[in-house]
């Protein structure tokens, strides 16, 4: 009997010990920059801007916090999907913009990459099902890349919704 009270004590004291509902998770510090994105690759020459030149479509990418986890910095990430590159951008959550300085290691590949003028804009885009979603679009380019040119990356915020996955 003496047992058995002690495994009831011990089934209790654990019963209320994991059901701590005050724990908040949060989010991180760039959580309202980070996610999944569908994007496109347009070129920029001599002034214009050619939509697709590749025919790539749509493409899937990431940004997301730091192992810092702070405000002032994130992973672009294209998963492999246009020039392998991952770089680490400087951040300015309160105007959602993001940049390097200059040419940067990419950790994926040897090779250096720009990005300028990003900035991620809350329900700017129209997602292929008519939802507004958020919009990211930035400058990329690639100290490897022997034309020299400018890709400019537009897209949305992935919705998780099969209408609007590619």
């Amino acid at each position: 009997m003496k047992k058995y009270m002690i495994l009831l004590f011990a089934a209790l004291a654990f019963a209320f010990t994991a059901c701590d509902d005050d724990t908040e998770p949060g989010g991180t510090a760039v959580e309202k920059m980070a996610g999944d994105w569908w994007v496109t690759i347009d070129v920029l020459q001599d002034g214009q801007l050619q939509e697709d030149p590749y025919g790539l479509g749509h493409l899937r990418m990431s940004t997301y916090n730091t192992a810092a986890n702070v405000p002032t910095e994130m992973w672009l990430d294209d998963e492999e999907h246009f020039w392998d590159y991952k770089v680490k951008v400087t951040v300015d959550y309160a105007k959602r913009t993001f940049s390097t300085d200059g040419f940067v290691e990419n950790i994926k590949y040897d090779s250096k990459v720009k990005i300028t003028d990003g900035k991620i804009t809350a329900g700017a885009a129209v997602t292929p099902s008519g939802k507004p979603a958020d919009k990211i679009e930035y400058k990329v380019e690639f100290d490897d890349d022997s034309n020299g040119l400018v890709y400019v990356v537009t897209g949305f915020r992935r919705t998780g919704f099969s209408a609007d996955d590619f």
